[in-house]
This record gives C-alpha cells, structure tokens and sequence, in this order.
C-alpha cells in the first residue's frame, strides 16, 4: 500500500458514495480509506485518523461542505478537501474556495477530471476552475449605509419611491438620490438588479 494517496469520501447520495468507491480503488494510484454519508462522520473518522485527501458534497445531510471546511481549519488538520458537487454556482465555488478547499470539480464532468484533480492536490497544486480573485475579496453590499441597507431591504419587499419616502421620513428626491449612490456603489443599473443581488448574497449567507 506504500506510496497511495489516502483519501476519504463523504457524499450524501449512496449511489454517488458506491461509484466514487469503485472508481478511486480501481484507479492504482489511491487507496480509499473511508465511506461517509454525512459531514460529522467524516469529521469523527478523520479525528482518528487524518487522511491526505477528501473529497466531499457541498450539500450533506447535516452540513455544507463549507462547514467541513471551516471545522478542518479549526482542528488544524493536514487533509487536503476536494469538493465533488453538483451545485453551479458561482457562489458555492467562491465560499468553497474562502473555505479553504484545495479542490473544486462539478459532478457533470467526466471522472477522469475529479481522479486528476485528486493527484494534483495531493501533489500540492491548487485544483480550481478559474474564478477572478477580485470578486471572491468581494463582498458587493459591504460598504453600503445603514441607510442604504435600509432601502435595499425597502427594495426587496416591493416599496415603492413614494412608500419608502413616506415610511422613513425622507423626501422622493432623497430616496431617488440615495437609490442612485446605492445603484452605482453595487454596480447594477435598476431596482431589479439590486434586488436580484441583494437576494443572492442573503441567500448565499444562509446555506
């Protein structure tokens, strides 16, 4: 068993968890060294004994694989996370790599790709779809105003200028100012993109 990368698997979906199985052992280079239907199991498991990699779900029964992550960090362990998930967005893959994730493959790629991405994160390469570093340092609502957090949120519900004037105690021609410098400072140009992205950053919080 000399020279094999160790590596562990935790996957909520057993079909998943049993082809992973099949498809890390059959490839010479790996030995498996666990199965984990859920995030606490693995943790449990690699308290015992820390493997070199694994490869893990976003989604889990009892936690995000950003919460694997953060619990890795915490116990200072060596293991190196490649997330294996189906989820596209954009927002997982940057929580993922915040987290600290050594490794990032989508499930609609062909194997082959997630056994490639194993070995070179063992080999200490970053295996990561390309993403601009810029936009992961940034969090598109810091920066804002109590007060524009405050019409963001206004936004959101459906206000109206004139209900939001009307509910704060400021004139139209206020709101309509504060709006434009909430617009300009989030980069969008109308009350449904400011919304859309107030939506998706709350969201993305709350996974």
């Amino acid at each position: 068993m000399a020279g094999k990368i160790e590596v562990m698997i935790a996957d909520q979906n057993p079909v998943v968890r049993s082809g992973l199985e099949a498809l890390v052992q059959r490839d010479g280079r790996f030995s498996v060294c666990g199965i984990h239907a859920s995030g606490e199991s693995l943790i449990e498991a690699l308290k015992v004994k820390p493997v070199e990699i694994a490869i893990v779900g976003w989604t889990l029964p009892d936690m995000t694989g950003g919460a694997v992550l953060t619990r890795l960090k915490q116990e200072k362990w060596r293991t190196r996370v490649v997330i294996y998930t189906g989820e596209r967005s954009g927002d997982v893959l940057r929580q993922a790599i915040k987290g600290g994730a050594w490794g990032f493959v989508s499930k609609t790629e062909e194997p082959q790709v997630l056994l490639e991405a194993v070995v070179s994160v063992a080999r200490g390469r970053l295996s990561l779809p390309y993403v601009d570093i810029d936009l992961l340092n940034h969090d598109p609502l810091e920066g804002l105003t109590a007060r524009e957090r405050e019409l963001l949120a206004a936004l959101a519900n459906g206000w109206t200028n004139l209900q939001i004037a009307a509910r704060t105690g400021i004139s139209r021609n206020t709101v309509k100012y504060h709006l434009k410098n909430l617009y300009d400072k989030l980069g969008v140009s109308n009350r449904a993109m400011a919304v859309a992205l107030h939506v998706s950053v709350n969201r993305s919080d709350h996974h």
